[in-house]
């Protein structure tokens, strides 16, 4: 059933005041230029130098004062005049051609004064010739003496203006700041200045140079960049440049830097410019209607019915919901933007008539709330919305069928039975007793003081998300505000069940902004560092379990999409690698041993080691990490190898002093790594006590000299006294004396003798006097008789046992 076009009346006038001088206005001048306040309360008529006054009127719709003012014959009027977007007051900006500006605005008192007067134009002899006010800043297009650089002729002429920014801010409750002006783009032909709510577009004029009359740019200042198009040749270059930074934004460089734009072609011929938060809207002498879109791309909106006759037939542009509103004279015509069908045509009672833009998003009243959609269109006769209305006879499904399909959809998804749900299902089991309490609530059975109550906290939030919203559609502090939408969307996520279209939606939140993603887990998970590197949580289990799951429902996600725990484990690794395995270590203690050990799926630690990538490719600290501070006993004793292999020999034996003695065979077991490393080499000499120190307790010194020959490397020849020059050192009993006190009882034993070797611990005894060296002669020997006693080698040697 085909929708129609409506024309709503919003109001008469009669609540406008200075209602009386604002009809006179509408009706008996064809030239005023009609603007409005981005609340929507404000009207703002001028009418062009020359006229006769008075040449501006603002009326406001309710309580508060009309501006009305008029300059005498003689005296210049201003040039043209813009509301300032300024939440707290209503303000505004008078711009003469003289370059002087005046900033209105209203204060604690009633009416208006002005707040702040200034010189725009600097240098002698200039003269603005356009001017706009996009969001903080004013823009102005000058117009300089060609001879002030020693040029003459055409070409200096057409090239002597340029376009000039100064930042114009709020100060306090009654003052503005205005900045310091830097020029924008200088040598540049005369440009017509347009304004969205994100781009300022510098469009060609009548009196622009021929040779680039098909030529116009779109400054984004939040983007920093610039782009030239030429619509008629289907061509456009980016240009990322920063004015503030002494870059030289000089008209006729820029160009010749860009191939094809110099084509000869004919200039634009252009009735009526009209921007619109899709772009730039224009329309020929042909009736054709053409969008340039923010990154200079152009294209074909609709032909309308008729076209203009001459420049001096009024016509204006807008855009609503994807359609296109065109007022040519006394029609307006209805366009579909995306196939350029013509969908309604009406003709109306006077050909005065001015399209307005909406108020900006955020700064709506409740009329303005719930006339939402649709363009406004001001006349003599009043204010009208323009928009579209469903046609009668359509019956819309009523709030309580909403709610049981809604629901019916919901428990489908998480029901395991193959019969599909119904909402008469719903409506009449009480096992789903959710939908029926809203159900009973949407038909009233809750008082509207309680239900106000009970949602007071989520309309607030609400509210503040839609501000929020607003204020990234406008360009306020875009970068804080994407953060902070970042952050209630994963915290709104965090609150569902996580599945497939939930779960991709956080990867893509995650992948586009991951700090902010990142900064609402740790508030959802309340996490903060002890001081020794490591974390702790105060978040409930359910919070936990649902960042632990590995998929809902026991399905696997879709390619490419990762699980939570998996897409924090990514996320660290790309912002602070240092806290992933302290994440990793706390998630094994909120789970439980179940997740730590041999649970659901795959080992913490082996899903954390996942995110790195394939063995052999990840970064060997994360991996060693990971591996020590899972907790499992063949994840550690491979990190000890390795760490072996690397011969970080402290590290690998703090590794097994860490374990205590919770895990005795597993510190058993890296000790025994440790040692065969000791029988072989005589680098962990310097790390002895470490070593001493991770010895089982009870361990025999029988065991430990069976472990040590065990790895003992093989001799091939007879030991020499010496180790030849260059050859690794033996191993010696002075290093095993350590290793050997370590597993023997402390102080000498009382019993009898345990072992063979054990004697050698508890001699106290001095060791015997050094025998002479060298041989000697009998003679030699009768002259020591205390030399008797030694006898040659096996003869009446012996070893008493002094106990």
């Amino acid at each position: 059933m085909k929708r129609a076009g409506t024309l709503r009346l919003l109001s008469d006038l009669n609540n406008f005041s200075g209602a009386a001088r604002l009809r006179e206005l509408l009706a008996g001048d064809p030239a005023v230029r009609v603007r409005c306040s981005p609340d929507g309360r404000h009207l703002l008529l001028l009418r062009p130098p020359g006229a006769p006054g008075p040449q501006l009127l603002v009326a406001v719709r309710g309580p508060g004062a009309e501006l009305e003012r008029a300059w005498p014959a003689g005296q210049p009027s201003p040039l043209d005049a813009f509301f300032l977007p300024w939440p707290a007051r209503p303000a505004l900006v008078l711009v003469w051609e003289s370059g002087l500006a005046e900033v209105w605005g209203t204060g604690v008192g009633p009416g208006w004064r002005l707040l702040q007067s200034t010189e725009l134009c600097t240098g002698g002899g200039a003269r603005v010739v356009a001017v706009a006010a996009p969001r903080g800043r004013l823009v102005w297009c000058e117009e300089r003496q060609a001879g002030a650089e020693g040029r003459e002729g055409p070409p200096a002429v057409a090239f002597s203006h340029c376009v000039c920014v100064r930042t114009l801010e709020p100060s306090g409750e009654a003052g503005t700041n205005l900045g310091r002006t830097h020029i924008l783009l200088h040598n540049c032909p005369r440009f017509g200045l347009l304004t969205s709510r994100k781009d300022l577009f510098l469009v060609p004029t009548a009196t622009t140079w021929p040779g680039v009359g098909h030529i116009l740019l779109i400054w984004s200042p939040s983007k920093g960049k610039v782009v030239v198009a030429a619509p008629c040749l289907g061509l456009s270059h980016s240009k990322s440049l920063n004015p503030g930074g002494g870059d030289p934004w000089d008209f006729r460089t820029l160009l010749r830097g860009l191939p094809g734009l110099l084509s000869p072609r004919q200039p634009l011929t252009v009735h009526t410019w009209a921007p619109t938060p899709q772009g730039l809207l224009w329309l020929d002498f042909r009736g054709t209607v053409s969008l340039v879109q923010p990154h200079g791309g152009t294209r074909a909106v609709g032909t309308l019915q008729e076209a203009p006759a001459s420049l001096a037939g009024s016509a204006a542009l807008g855009a609503f919901h994807g359609t296109l509103a065109c007022v040519l004279g006394s029609t307006l015509e209805l366009l579909d933007m995306g196939s350029g069908q013509l969908l309604e045509r009406k003709v109306l009672s006077t050909d005065r008539v001015h399209l307005l833009e909406p108020p900006a998003p955020g700064m709506e009243n409740e009329e303005e709330l719930e006339t939402r959609g649709g363009l406004r269109l001001l006349s003599a006769v009043g204010l009208f919305r323009v928009g579209w209305e469903a046609p009668q006879g359509l019956e819309l499904p009523s709030a309580e069928d909403l709610v049981f399909e809604e629901a019916c959809e919901y428990y489908q998804r998480r029901s395991l039975r193959g019969a599909r749900l119904t909402p008469e299902e719903l409506r009449h089991n009480s096992t789903f007793r959710a939908p029926q309490a809203l159900a009973s609530i949407l038909q009233g059975h809750v008082s509207p003081s309680t239900l106000l109550t009970t949602l007071r906290a989520e309309l607030r939030d609400y509210r503040g998300l839609e501000q929020l919203k607003a204020q990234l559609v406008a360009g306020d502090d875009e970068e804080a505000g994407w953060t902070e939408l970042a952050e209630h969307e994963v915290a709104r996520l965090l609150r569902t069940e996580l599945m497939g279209d939930q779960l991709a939606q956080l990867n893509t939140v995650f992948q586009a902004l991951p700090t902010a993603a990142w900064g609402a887990i740790l508030r959802a998970l309340q996490l903060q560092p002890d001081g020794n590197g490591r974390l702790r949580s105060q978040a409930p289990p359910d919070v936990w379990r649902k960042v632990l799951g590995v998929t809902t429902g026991g399905k696997e996600p879709p390619s490419g999409i990762l699980p939570l725990f998996e897409l924090l484990c990514r996320c660290l690794c790309r912002l602070e690698p240092r806290w992933l395995p302290p994440f990793v270590e706390l998630a094994q203690q909120q789970g439980g041993p179940g997740w730590g050990s041999g649970g659901p799926g795959l080992p913490l630690y082996r899903r954390a080691l996942e995110v790195l990538g394939e063995e052999g490719t990840r970064p060997e600290a994360l991996e060693l990490d990971l591996l020590l501070g899972s907790g499992r006993p063949k994840a550690v004793l491979q990190a000890v190898g390795q760490l072996v292999q690397k011969e970080e020999w402290e590290r690998a034996l703090e590794a097994g002093l860490a374990l205590s003695s919770s895990s005795p065979l597993l510190r058993s077991e890296i000790f025994k790594l440790l040692l065969a490393e000791f029988a072989r080499h005589r680098r962990l000499d310097a790390h002895l006590p470490l070593l001493c120190r991770l010895c089982p307790p009870d361990l025999a010194p029988t065991e430990l000299l069976l472990l040590l020959r065990t790895h003992l490397p093989d001799e091939l020849e007879p030991p020499a006294p010496f180790p030849e020059p260059g050859a690794e050192p033996p191993l010696t009993v002075g290093l095993l004396r350590a290793l050997l006190e370590q597993t023997g009882t402390q102080g000498r034993p009382s019993g009898p003798v345990l072992s063979q070797y054990e004697d050698i611990l508890w001699d106290p005894g001095t060791p015997p006097p050094t025998p002479p060296r060298g041989p000697m002669s009998a003679l030699q020997a009768s002259d020591h008789p205390g030399l008797e006693a030694w006898a040659p080698s096996g003869q009446g040697l012996c070893v008493t046992d002094t106990s």
